[in-house]
């Protein structure tokens, strides 16, 4: 009983050490034509939810986008997120924003000797 404890402690112990050497990250790639892109396109964009896709669809209504600056008339987009913004929006040409997984390494902590 004691052997089968042991054993199972050790394989979980490297399964938990395995996990913690790397994890998955979520990370958008691509552009959003933020003229053009629908409201589940413009949500993959960092810091936009639904209210916002929707504001950002209705002020699109009024006049075309000319560039990422303009959003700053949605409520709750300032300059902070503008800047987060610019490297995924696009006012001409097809969205082609889609997020994938990444691996990220983690530090494995070391015993102390």
């Amino acid at each position: 009983m004691i052997k089968k404890t042991v054993t199972l402690l050790v394989v979980l112990a490297i399964g938990a050490s395995a996990l913690a050497a790397s994890s998955s990250k979520k990370q958008l790639t691509g552009a959003v034509n933020i003229n053009t892109a629908t409201a589940g396109e413009l949500a993959l964009l960092p810091g936009i939810g639904k209210a916002k896709a929707e504001a950002i669809i209705v002020q699109r209504q009024k006049a075309p986008f000319k560039s990422a600056a303009d959003l700053k008339v949605i409520k709750g987009i300032g300059d902070k997120m503008i800047a987060k913004l610019a490297a995924f929006v696009v006012v001409d040409g097809p969205t082609t924003a889609k997020v994938v997984k990444v691996q990220t390494p983690t530090a494995v902590a070391t015993p102390a000797k």
